[in-house]
């Protein structure tokens, strides 16, 4: 192997910090990404492509009545020229120009297949034609009157426009989107009759408020209709920062098939969702049996929108039926709105609404003043012009003699009648048959027609008013021309409150309701037989495991399953394993502490009471509005000292609280002296020497005391038998009445 050669020694290196090298490189990056490619003008709303195109295709002559030329051509044009990247990139940005339902204003009027609502590509460019909209031409109106500045193009051949004349408020009314480095744009289309009539009330009233433009511009207008179910509140704060977000929804109705049965009709869905990505979703969504209101959903779209929805059943509630799809489709999408655009063309900058339609009036106004300035320079030429022709037939037979005899008839012309040059070239230039009398009347007529347009202009470039007046017509004639009469200018997008749905209980909504048993074994094993069975002697339990407890509920019930750490813990009764098996420990379900275990389970009521106690004898009435948790951790209720554990769990409905120890005390108190609490120790129930609480349970009086003995008798004693056991909680009690069961448990 050779030596390794040195680096040349000598000035041509520099040392650079690798940290300044990537961070100079990569912002110059940023920046040309930021310009060039992601964020549109504020003036136009355009990016240099969809500019580039246009310009192409005015260079192109397509004008909206001229005969549409092959996509293939105009994208050739646009990237040998002006825009040094990629064909299907331009192709892309083309395509978009000219789908109504992704522009609401379309630039590009397309013949041939440019993609559909489903999310379809369009042909190849080689089959498909274009050319410009009305739209597209107000763009450009101007252009060649030296209504914008011009610059060189990527190859220093040729010229192309910095910003259009934009006599169109394109940026809001076709919106854009775009992710550049560092920050994005999102801007949703809006209506262009509207924003016209902001604009005019922003030039009545230049220092009005986003808030009160949104008297004459409500909301987005999307191409693909829908409904809009913010809150005006929320919307105005979105047009007064410029960032935030819409909420859209499908319009839908309801259509009656007679005999009580009906479907729902989608027409219109959110703007920029594919519709066949979205059917696709509620069809998975379907077989995963996650809308149970639901029965099938059929794609009837012909030229317009049409989705059915078939109910599961009659008597679903179509606005519920809805409200579930709104939840997990995207039949409700969130439309984000950042408007983060290049404000004069240079700065990115989230800008207001106010802000926005300011940009563009602004950018009208020096398109008029310098359309005015060209308009005055060419007068002024005219002019010249003619002052030198009405001289020659003034003395038209001298004219004639120096032509004919002079060697340099124009120093001459220019000597004798004392003339400019263009003056004496414009003479030579005259043809014979121009030399009529009737021409001499036209060209005067002409110096006076000019003579009154040039000091109507000077009077425009004088005084702002008048070019405030001149730019209110213009905006005027726009908005005639895409009135709320008009089929492309009437309004699609509506705007409604959304039902209020906090009254219903989706989560039950969404599971279909079915009468089950819950059956939890003494291992702490859960299942969800099928039906209410009230016979469970059929029941196989694993190995030397027993029932514990079993209960009626429907799989819309949640479950409440409490252990003796004082936690309570919440099951949806829809995800319980089926009866077939032996079920699953409800360890796996939750998240329960070593060495705690369960004591009873029972489905979960609102509005209820229970009386929990643990073995110390502390307890309290906790409300069932308090115990649910939707967490795997579940919610601690009674707070226990070591080594005490929860040993109640039980309704309290009645007035007294019948009460008996491990050392066989019973005490009857009024229910009224335990307190109600959401968590705590609670107070003492009932006093120990040894040993703690049993059971507890809460009766009426009037009713008496009942238990159950172990041959499963029901024993009652009445009120006025109990009164040797009536006393307050903390008292220590008595041995129980005869008959009570040695596990001194109340059993039922």
């Amino acid at each position: 192997m050779g030596k390794p050669v040195n680096p040349p020694s000598g000035g041509e290196i520099e040392n650079i910090n690798l940290k300044d090298a990537l961070e100079e490189r990569y912002l110059a990056y940023a920046l040309s990404t930021i310009m060039h490619r992601a964020l549109p003008d504020a003036r136009d709303g355009l990016k240099p492509v969809h500019r580039r195109i246009l310009h192409a295709m005015r260079l192109l002559r397509l004008d909206p009545k001229s005969a549409p030329k092959k996509c293939a051509r105009i994208v050739g044009d646009v990237m040998g020229q002006f825009h040094p990247h990629g064909d299907q990139s331009i192709y892309d940005a083309l395509v978009r120009m000219a789908q109504d339902f992704a522009q609401r204003y379309p630039l590009a009027d397309g013949q041939g297949n440019f993609g559909n609502i489903d999310g379809d590509n369009a042909a190849a460019m080689r089959y498909t034609e274009a050319r410009m909209t009305e739209v597209a031409r107000l763009l450009l109106e101007g252009i060649d009157e030296n209504a914008v500045d011009f610059r060189e193009t990527y190859d220093q051949t040729n010229e192309e426009p910095v910003v259009l004349p934009a006599a169109f408020p394109n940026l809001l009314a076709n919106g854009s989107q775009g992710i550049a480095v560092g920050m994005a744009t999102s801007i949703p289309p809006h209506n262009a009759a509207e924003l016209c009539d902001a604009a005019l009330h922003l030039i009545a009233k230049p220092n009005a408020t986003s808030e009160q433009l949104m008297q004459f511009v409500p909301g987005p207008d999307l191409p693909t209709g829908g409904i809009i179910v913010d809150t005006p509140a929320a919307m105005a704060e979105t047009y007064r920062t410029g960032r935030g977000s819409f909420r859209v929804r499908a319009r839908w109705a309801k259509e009656d098939l007679g005999r009580g049965n009906w479907q729902i009709v989608v027409t219109e869905i959110p703007y920029s969702v594919p519709k066949s990505r979205l059917i696709e979703k509620i069809a998975e969504l379907l077989q995963e049996k996650k809308l149970p209101l639901l029965a099938d959903v059929r794609d009837e779209s012909a030229e317009d929108i049409r989705v059915v929805l078939e109910p599961r059943a009659k008597t679903v509630d179509p606005i519920i039926l809805m409200e579930s799809l709104f939840k997990l489709t995207e039949l409700e999408s969130r439309i984000p709105m950042n408007v983060n655009v290049l404000a004069g063309g240079k700065v990115p900058k989230v800008l207001s609404l106010a802000e926005c339609l300011r940009e563009w009036l602004d950018h009208r106004r020096e398109v008029l003043i310098r359309r005015s300035g060209f308009r005055l320079a060419a007068i002024d030429r005219r002019l010249e012009i003619l002052g030198g022709l009405l001289i020659v037939y003034l003395d038209l037979d001298r004219v004639i003699k120096i032509i004919r005899e002079e060697d340099e008839p124009k120093v001459e012309l220019m000597r004798v009648f004392q003339l400019t040059e263009v003056q004496a070239n414009a003479i030579l230039d005259t043809r014979l048959r121009s030399l009529r009398k009737l021409e001499e009347m036209e060209l005067k007529r002409e110096q006076k027609n000019l003579q009154d347009e040039k000091a109507k202009i000077e009077e425009l470039l004088g005084s702002e008013k008048v070019q405030w007046k001149t730019i209110s017509a213009e905006i005027k004639e726009v908005r005639k021309t895409f009135g709320p009469e008009t089929a492309l200018g009437r309004r699609r997008t509506s705007f409604a409150e959304a039902p209020d749905t906090s009254d219903i209980d989706f989560a039950e909504a969404m599971i279909e309701r079915e009468p089950i048993t819950v059956i939890v074994s003494q291992k702490g094993w859960i299942r969800a037989m099928k039906g209410h069975q009230a016979d469970l002697s059929g029941v196989q339990f694993k190995g030397d495991d027993a029932l514990k407890v079993s209960f009626f509920a429907e799989t819309t019930s949640k479950i409440v399953v409490v252990a003796d750490n004082g936690r309570f813990f919440t099951l949806e009764a829809s995800k319980l394993p089926g009866g077939r098996g032996f079920g699953d420990p409800i360890r796996l379900m939750v998240d329960l502490e070593e060495g705690a275990d369960f004591i009873a389970a029972f489905p979960y009521r609102a509005g209820g009471k229970l009386l929990v106690a643990a073995t110390d004898g502390r307890g309290f009435v906790v409300p069932t509005d308090e115990i649910t948790a939707n967490t795997r951790k579940g919610k601690q209720i009674l707070n226990l000292d070591a080594p005490a554990k929860m040993v109640v769990c039980t309704e309290a409905e009645g007035d007294h609280v019948a009460i008996i120890g491990e050392n066989r005390k019973l005490l009857v108190f009024p229910a009224k002296q335990v307190p109600e609490m959401t968590r705590g120790k609670g107070v003492r129930l009932q006093r120990y020497k040894d040993g703690g609480v049993s059971d507890a349970k809460v009766f009426k009086l009037k009713e008496g005391l009942t238990w159950k003995d172990t041959a499963g008798r029901t024993w009652t004693v009445a009120k006025e038998d109990l009164r040797d056991w009536m006393g307050d909680r903390t008292e220590a009690g008595r041995l129980p009445p005869k008959g009570f069961p040695k596990s001194n448990r109340f059993g039922e």
